[in-house]
């Protein structure tokens, strides 16, 4: 089983970490115990969502176990959380045990701010490019870029091409097509 760790915080944007939650989940319906997705957070406080969602975390930054891949999605409230120490290191102290870390939208600046896109081909929020080339980030316009074991997305819907590409990587690309088709989103999983 893949786990796979989502981190959210107050002001996330909902559809960041919502499109890639359910596609990263849905895997399990069509073979169980594939992946365990867990949502992480500062506190197991309710999050308020940027649009008004409340969502309850599973975890804690502090008592997360080990992941194969972490996901941070953006949302307004980045500003201030890419910021927080507490953020950065809990970065670092999982980095090394990933199998992939990720991000949607402007999630790419908690990457940026661990310095782990220093000199990294990565995309974001169409609107933040010029902010993230900044952090010595080489900025590529694409739903989905890879650099080794860094995958970033562009913007808010793009989490769902995040998790398609997840899964055909980890799976492969009939699985993840599968997942398309049952969930109604039309996408090539090979061209992505």
């Amino acid at each position: 089983m893949i786990t796979i760790g989502i981190v959210i915080f107050p002001n996330v944007e909902e559809l960041d970490f919502i499109g890639p939650f359910e596609v990263l989940s849905y895997i399990n319906k069509i073979q169980a115990h594939s992946t365990k997705v867990l949502l992480i957070a500062p506190s197991l406080e309710p999050v308020h969502a940027f649009n008004g969602l409340r969502v309850f975390p599973d975890l804690t930054l502090e008592n997360c176990p080990k992941l194969d891949i972490l996901l941070f999605p953006g949302g307004k409230g980045r500003t201030q959380w890419m910021k927080e120490p507490l953020m950065q290191d809990f970065i670092k102290q999982h980095y090394e045990e990933l199998t992939y870390l990720t991000s949607v939208c402007t999630g790419a600046f908690f990457l940026a701010e661990a310095g782990v896109l220093l000199g990294r081909e990565a995309t974001t929020y169409h609107s933040a490019f010029d902010e993230l080339a900044e952090y010595g980030v080489n900025v590529v316009t694409s739903k989905v870029v890879q650099d080794g074991k860094i995958i970033t997305a562009g913007g808010v819907s793009s989490g769902l091409e995040l998790g398609f590409y997840l899964l055909r990587e980890l799976f492969s690309a009939p699985v993840a097509q599968e997942v398309a088709d049952k969930i109604e989103y039309k996408i090539d999983v090979t061209c992505l």
